[in-house]
């Protein structure tokens, strides 16, 4: 059987903005991790995109459940 093609696109425009907006909280070092930004500075590129795809997910936006 021929493998189904995905239909659309895996995270929606509204996720790409979260993440970027968080990427540019980062290289600002304004973003903080943890429970109400309490943690430390975060300095990793993939902490600061979870971070964005967790914003995204908790405004409503269409993001792939983690795993």
């Amino acid at each position: 059987m021929p493998k189904k093609k995905s239909s659309g696109r895996k995270y929606s425009k509204g996720a790409g903005k979260a993440v970027k907006s968080a990427m540019h909280r980062k290289k600002s070092g304004t973003l903080r991790s943890g429970k109400g930004g309490k943690g430390g500075k975060v300095k990793s590129r993939k902490q600061a995109i979870a971070i964005g795809l967790s914003e995204a997910r908790k405004k409503g936006a269409k993001v792939p459940r983690k795993k």
